[in-house]
Order: structure tokens, then sequence, then C-alpha cells
């Protein structure tokens, strides 16, 4: 079940974010599509819902939600910004066939690397590529046909 309409205007307002209609239909839509969206995603899918919606309040609201710890950057692709709703630390898999990127758990607070020691570390991130189920059992249909 997806919080309502005022439940996710309160979330925003505890984080000391003015509730916009435009800033909770963001905010809906990174609940309800947790893929790792970019701004051009959010501002494509949520513009034909919101004909006044501006990209440059995407990205405006992107970093306020960043700012305020309410979604992290994922920057797999050096070209290309993504934004996770999912904030506690976990891993990410990047499908090489349909780009599709996937959460998988990972306890990677508990992980102690010796040669960071005396680091103090702000971001931990862990990705790995390779192809998906789904890409890989179409893979293996196209190979029995040949």
């Amino acid at each position: 079940m997806h919080p309502s309409f005022k439940d996710l205007a309160a979330e925003l307002a505890n984080k000391d974010i003015h509730p916009s209609i435009q800033r909770i239909k963001i905010f809906e839509y990174l609940i309800k599509n947790p893929c790792h969206p970019t701004v051009d995603q959010v501002y494509k899918d949520l513009h034909i819902e919101i004909p006044t919606l501006s990209k440059t309040t995407v990205y405006n609201t992107m970093k306020l939600f960043v700012e305020t710890g309410l979604v992290k950057i994922l920057t797999i692709e050096e070209n290309e910004i993504r934004y996770d709703i999912i904030t506690e630390t976990h891993g990410h898999f990047k499908c090489e066939e349909c780009g599709a990127i996937y959460n998988f758990k990972l306890d990677i607070d508990s992980i102690a690397i010796e040669e960071l020691s005396g680091f103090r570390v702000s971001n931990k991130n862990v990705y790995f590529e390779g192809v998906c189920p789904k890409c890989l059992l179409n893979i293996n249909k196209n190979d029995r046909k040949e």
C-alpha cells in the first residue's frame, strides 16, 4: 500500500520541505517507482499528469530531496545521475542488456577494511554488473533458436 497524499505531505514537512503539489507528486513517483529514475524519466512521466511541471522544478526538487536525506544520488554511469529512494546502505546490480538497476541487501557497515583504517568514509557504494534473469532467459531462448 502506498502512502496517502496527506502522509506524503506530512513526511515532506517533517524534513522541513514545503509540501507543494509538484514536490508531493515527485516524492510519490519515487516511492511508486523505485527504479532509480533520472530527472528526465521523472519529468517525462509526471509531465503527462502535471502539464505545468518544468524540468527545472524536477531538478530543484531532487536537489532538495538529496540535501535533506530523503533520496540518495546513484551514479553508476559517469554521464547519468539517478536517484534512489532507499537511503539505507545497500548494493546495486545493473543489467548490461536492459539497463535495469536492481537493489540487493548488503551489510556493508559490518565489513572492516584494514586498508581504510584511519579514514573517514562518507559514502559506501557497491555495484555489480552482469545480465539479469529476465534477459538471461531471453538470451538462452535466442541461443536455442540458432
